[in-house]
């Protein structure tokens, strides 16, 4: 079952790296549960349009999102740490928290799988982008197919202001 607005955020535990390069651990739902985030999650690191669109656009509207009340960023994508903070570091995305769903734990959570084993990617997340406030989602933009405009920053900054 795909997550929906009104629902609590899962209590899953992934990845990202700490300072020092090195895997840690992340309770994405003590992460969400008391203020409010956004989380945009995306096939892939270091593919086409996460790098050229999705990533970028909330890396330049980091602080336009902080000024609507979001303590926190989280990209999401099913990948390892290591690839994560690699990204991290050639977008310049300093201010977003890297969620690395290696074995895809949070994406089969939310319901959100996307088969690419035919392109030889396996199962990876779909495109979208949700708002957690107190750890319940107040907003879901799921992509329908290759499409890229709900799950965009702008149109989580739209949400935000209504």
């Amino acid at each position: 079952m795909t997550i929906s607005v009104g629902n609590t955020f899962p209590n899953i535990t992934v990845q990202t790296c700490d300072d020092q390069g090195a895997p840690a651990p992340l309770d994405l739902g003590q992460w969400a549960s008391d203020r409010k985030v956004v989380i945009f999650g995306l096939p892939g690191a270091f593919t086409p349009t996460c790098s050229a669109k999705h990533l970028p656009g909330f890396v330049a509207q980091a602080a336009a999102l902080r000024s609507h009340g979001v303590a926190a960023i989280g990209c999401h994508s099913v990948n390892d740490a290591f690839v994560m903070a690699a990204w991290a570091r050639a977008a310049g995305s300093a201010d977003i928290t890297m969620i690395a769903d290696g074995a895809a734990a949070l994406t089969k959570a939310l319901g959100l799988e996307l088969d690419l084993t035919m392109a030889g990617m396996g199962v990876r997340s779909q495109r979208y982008a949700m708002i957690i406030d107190q750890g319940l989602v107040t907003y879901l933009g799921v992509e329908p197919g290759q499409d890229f405009g709900v799950s965009s920053a702008e149109a989580v900054l739209e949400a935000l202001s209504k």
